[in-house]
Order: structure tokens, then sequence, then C-alpha cells
């Protein structure tokens, strides 16, 4: 059933090339130097703005119940529109929907900062410039996919490297937020956010002369989206991961975090539970840094298995573990997590033609995040009946259940590594950038 990629690349099915050519470092290319700049900018802003959005809510006295309606009017919009910022991305290039997205989420951003400076500012206000922001991330997210393969020759060890910058962006923005309104104002926290975002879209802006390929076509969007779907499920490996990620998320994911930082809070104080986090990171940074030099000739199906060390973060505080052995399980997890995403990211973009990855990728960004909010909406009324302990258990088993599902899965078990030929431009390219965007990228 499932189809080939490209004429040149071998079928998803087909094992694992031999022989493999040796790519050199992502540090070597310019242009990866450009976007993992940029990138690591969004990720940082990214990691300062739940601290700073509940410092703004509460601040303002609209109390928890704010910070939920505001934290929903910026996730919804992710979910209704990332499939149509795929579209977008492939129709524009991804290089120009990302800038136009940072630029928007700049400009919110401001205007935030501006509101809490000057005003009085209202729930309605604060909602409407999230879903702005949400609505910007959701043009900006699946383009990352395809950016990857035109950025580095080594695709794999470029995801390695973007992850370990995740990683360290979540360990240091809340820090960084958390200072920012402690030592200046919650305003001056959206600031610094703002010029984070200007930062990465000045990272990008040359790369908007990368050797990109649109979809030139003159399809309404609905055949464009049915075009991306069609090259989703035409895979077997690639639908029936998203499949099982979806209740993964729902029954693992979504309980995990808010009960699970429930009970660490309670069992070891509020301290502990901020050493356990970090512990998560750091944990997060090692899977990143093994994702550098790992090359399995099966790569969905290693990262499941180190997937599997994930089950121990929601038991070590069902079990109530000791401290130690809750942070070490912490790093267990983060360590398998950060080494699945290295995997699935190099296997999807990699087996995905260019010319539709930012719509397949919107297909697996919406079939990945959809359904967590429901389950962490139900993983409260679920402990008030069952016990959070024992909804905990359900999720750490459930976690071994859906990954040996994973890799039952013959399709899966089959794939894989295929070449990476990535759209590496010359030097000359971006030579012809703007100097003044290429500068301050560089600077």
């Amino acid at each position: 059933m499932t189809t080939d990629d490209t004429p040149a690349k071998p079928s998803p099915d087909s094992p694992a090339p031999t022989g493999a050519p040796v790519h050199p470092s992502p540090w070597r290319s310019g242009p990866f130097r450009l976007f993992f700049t940029a990138r690591s900018a969004s990720l940082l802003a990214d990691g300062m703005l739940m601290v700073s959005l509940t410092t703004a809510v509460l601040g303002t006295g609209y109390g928890a119940s704010g910070v939920g309606y505001a934290l929903a009017a910026w996730m919804t919009p992710i979910v209704l529109l990332v499939l149509f910022g795929g579209v977008l991305a492939d129709k524009f290039t991804p290089q120009l929907m990302m800038v136009a997205a940072d630029l928007v989420r700049m400009v919110a951003m401001i205007v935030m900062a501006a509101l809490l400076t000057f005003t009085d500012a209202r729930l309605w206000q604060i909602m409407a410039l999230m879903a702005l922001s949400g609505a910007a991330t959701a043009l900006f997210q699946p383009g990352l996919a395809s950016l990857v393969p035109q950025v580095a020759e080594d695709i794999q060890r470029a995801n390695a490297l973007l992850r370990v910058s995740e990683a360290m962006s979540a360990l240091l923005g809340p820090g960084l937020a958390g200072l920012l309104v402690a030592y200046w104002h919650v305003a001056g926290s959206y600031t610094v956010i703002a010029a984070a975002y200007a930062l990465s879209a000045l990272g990008l802006l040359p790369l908007r002369r990368l050797a990109s390929r649109r979809d030139d076509g003159d399809a309404p969007m609905w055949q464009r989206l049915t075009t991306g779907w069609q090259e989703f499920r035409s895979r077997d490996w690639l639908w029936g991961v998203i499949a099982i990620w979806s209740l993964f998320g729902l029954l693992v994911f979504g309980p995990a975090l808010p009960l699970g930082a429930a009970l660490i809070t309670e069992q070891h104080g509020a301290n502990g539970f901020g050493w356990i986090a970090s512990a998560d990171g750091l944990g997060t940074i090692v899977g990143g840094l093994l994702g550098m030099r790992v090359r399995p000739r099966r790569p969905i199906v290693a990262g499941a298995l180190a997937m599997f060390c994930f089950a121990l973060n929601p038991l070590a505080p069902a079990l109530e573990w000791p401290f130690a052995a809750t942070a070490a399980a912490h790093i267990l997890g983060g360590v398998g997590f950060a080494f699945w995403g290295v995997m699935w990211a190099t296997s999807v973009q990699t087996h995905i033609p260019l010319s539709v990855l930012s719509r397949v990728s919107a297909y697996d960004v919406a079939g990945s995040i959809m359904v967590i909010p429901l389950g962490r909406a139900l993983a409260g009324p679920a402990a008030e009946v069952f016990g959070a302990n024992e909804v905990l258990v359900f999720s750490s088993v459930m976690a071994l259940v859906c990954l040996t599902a994973m890799l039952c899965l013959p399709a899966v078990r089959r794939l894989g590594r295929a070449p990476e030929n990535p759209v590496v431009p010359d030097a000359a390219v971006l030579a012809t950038a703007p100097a003044a965007g290429g500068g301050a990228a560089a600077g």
C-alpha cells in the first residue's frame, strides 16, 4: 500500500542503506548556523511566555481561571490553523511564512507590554493577543521540518542539536522570565520575548533565498489539504505512528504533567519539583547528544525502544519513590523522549518529498497535539474518581502498551534509514541576501 517518496529514494519499507556517506557537521553550514540561532531565539521566547502570561493574568486580578482562558485562547488557534499553516508553507515557502509569523508574534508581545505598562489590561485583550500569537505559531510550526533538510547535510545531527537547544530553552526560559518579572516588570519580560522573536525573524530572513520547492499550482486550499492528507495516509508507518501517538497524548502526556506535578510537589516540595523538572531537562539534553552519535538502521524502532524509559515519569510519583529515584526516572524519561524526537524528525524529513513536507508535517503536529488538552482536562475528574496515583499508574501502563503496539506495526519495523539528500545551497546563494539581515543574524 505504501508509496515511495521520490524516484531517487528507496521505498519506506526497504532495508537501511549500507555504505552511507559521512556528512560534515551541521556547524560547517552557514545556513544551519542562522537557522539554529533563529530557532533557539524563538524557543527561548516560547519558554518565557508561560511564566510571563501567568504572572500578567494573575497580576491583573483574573485568577487561575483567567490563566486557563488565556492559555486556551493561545492553544485553540494552533490546533485549528496548523493544517492551513502547512499548506501556506508549501505554497509560499516555509521561510516566508516563518518570518511573517515571527513578526506577528513580535508585534503581539510589544502590544502586550504596552497594555501592561500604560493601561489596566482586560482579560479579553490578553486573550485576543494570545490568540493572535497562537495563530502565528500555527503558521510557523509546519515549516520547521521543511527547513532542516535545506540547511544541513547531516539531518539527524541537525535535529539532535535542535533538540538540545529546545531543552536548554525550556530550562532557561522560565527562569529568565521569573527574574525579569521579579526585578523589572512583567512588561519587561514581554519586551524581551518580543526581542527574541525579532532575532528569530532576522535569522530566518537570509534563508528566504534557499532553493525551496514551492507548490506553484493554482489549486484551491481544500485541494492542497487533500493532497497533504493523501501523502500522509499513503505511508502506513506514518499514520500508524501518529494514530498511536494520539492515544499516547490522551492517556500518557495528558495526565502525566498536571497530576505528576501535583504529586511531586506534595511529596518533595516546590523546591524538589523544580530540581526534578531540571533533571528532566538534563535528560533531554543527554538524549539529544545521544541522537548525534547513535545512527540505528531502524530509527523509529530505536526511538520507540528509548521511549519505554518515559513510562517511568508518571510511575515514580504514583508509587511515591524517593527524591533521588524520581529524579533519576525523569532523567531517563528525558533521554528517551529526546532520542525518540530526533529519530522521528529525521525519518519524516528524509522519507517525505520536500514539496509536500510542510503539509505532511502539519498533519503530524495536529495529530500529536490535538488530544493532549483533552487528556489534561480529563485528568482532574479522573483523579477525583479513581485517585491521582491510580491514574498515573494507568498512564504508565498505557505508555508501555502504546509503544509495544507501535513496534508491532510491520511498516514501522521494516522502515530503514533513507539517504539524506538535503537541498543545501551554495554559499553564493546567501551572499545575495541583504547585508543587514545576514549581519544582524550572524551577530
